[in-house]
């Protein structure tokens, strides 16, 4: 499996744990935090996709690795 591709599942998965919670909690209805607790994960899971993809666009942008010098 790709990285990104398995990165984005993990994200996801993370992402619809936390969004049933916080809905859950915001209104004590558990079919409301079931449906915003798939629903948004889901669309951010694209989003984060996405995302992911145009920052690969920019490898300048990553941190340098800094080079050890012997002596």
């Amino acid at each position: 499996m790709h990285r990104s591709i398995a990165k984005t599942i993990s994200y996801s998965a993370m992402h619809l744990i936390v969004a049933f919670g916080v809905a859950f909690t915001l209104t004590g209805n558990l079919a409301a935090a079931l449906a915003i607790g798939l629903i948004e994960p889901l669309v951010q899971t694209f989003a984060y996709h996405f995302h992911e993809k145009a920052w690969g666009k920019f490898p300048q942008l990553e941190r340098a690795t800094p080079q050890l010098t012997a002596g």
